[in-house]
């Protein structure tokens, strides 16, 4: 275990490093426009622009400014240009919505994609099993972009089922956040829940073909204790390393078009922003922000493998 941990820092460092350098490079070295005068504005005179540059070390050579952003990063300093906020305070202003979107849609799409992919694998080839591939197959070719503002323009506000689009914090009336979610939710889970049921579907229909299984059966056991025991158990390790990316992503804040098109004030809807003002502070701070997550995930999902698997070991190579 302590090999491991120790792996993972490493790892962890090691991402960080390119994540931010990655970011620096497409945002301050690739544009060749200044961004000094992107700050000031087309009619600027050079005085501004010469101020501009000084006022936040844009005249100091690439190296020193990245060394500078990333100074400021970890000592709490990074401010976005126009207003000049502190980063990390919006980012964690961000996090609660951000959250509740991930673990809402997360549960949803975890338990109906592996209840709808073990329906269809014990029924493969049977009427249940084409009804259920013809939903996840329509689930996952709908795009969140179009079945956001569908739901929102009939079920908000045509029909008037559930509440305009917006995010009311859990801690000021817990109902009324479900309420605000379920839609956002349900939009954020649909593609995944298809994409989950197959995949699951898929593993079980190989495992059920495995020796091991056939000796499950041969010894006695029952069919409901073959099919949780050996053939779920092991199908669902794929699983997991997929729903570990998937969520970390989530909450790292690639959820942008479901925060925007549901006003969801999220990690997410605070990097569109950045981007559309080519503000590079708050870029990298969530760039590094998710970049932890996802790192986080990525090892407990080992965890969970050591698990699920006994043949797997926490800090062995598969040579040990």
């Amino acid at each position: 275990m302590t090999r491991f941990i120790v792996r993972r820092l490493v790892a962890m460092i090691g991402v960080l490093f390119a994540v931010s350098v990655i970011v620096f490079v497409v945002f301050m070295v690739l544009p060749k426009q200044n961004p000094a005068q992107t700050l000031a504005g087309k009619n600027a005179t050079p005085g501004l622009v010469k101020n501009i540059e000084e006022e936040w070390g844009f005249d100091d050579s690439l190296p020193v400014q990245y060394a500078t952003m990333m100074k400021k990063v970890f000592t709490g300093e990074l401010t976005s240009y126009k207003p000049r906020l502190p980063v990390d305070d919006r980012i964690i202003e961000g996090i609660p919505a951000t959250l509740s979107l991930a673990v809402g849609a997360a549960v949803i799409w975890l338990f109906f994609g592996l209840l709808l992919g073990y329906l269809s694998a014990i029924r493969a080839g049977g009427w249940l099993d084409r009804i259920l591939t013809g939903v996840s197959i329509a689930g996952i070719s709908i795009p969140v972009f179009l079945l956001a503002p569908v739901l929102l323009y009939f079920l908000s506000y045509k029909l008037e089922i559930f509440p305009n689009a917006q995010y009311v914090p859990f801690s000021e009336d817990p109902y009324e956040w479900a309420r605000h979610l379920i839609l956002p939710w349900f939009t954020l889970a649909l593609l995944s829940i298809g994409f989950y049921s197959r995949v699951l579907r898929s593993n079980m229909l190989d495992v059920m073909n495995e020796d091991y299984v056939r000796t499950a059966r041969a010894k006695g056991l029952s069919e409901r204790k073959v099919m949780t025991r050996h053939v779920l158990r092991n199908s669902l390790i794929p699983v997991i390393t997929l729903f570990g990316l998937d969520f970390g992503a989530t909450i790292a804040g690639t959820a942008i078009i479901t925060e925007a098109i549901f006003s969801i004030d999220g990690v997410g809807y605070y990097a569109a922003e950045a981007v559309k003002k080519f503000e590079l502070p708050p870029i990298m701070g969530v760039a590094l922000y998710g970049a932890f997550f996802v790192v986080l995930l990525n090892a407990l999902v080992d965890i969970a493998y050591a698990y699920l698997d006994p043949r797997v070991r926490l800090g062995e190579s598969a040579s040990e």
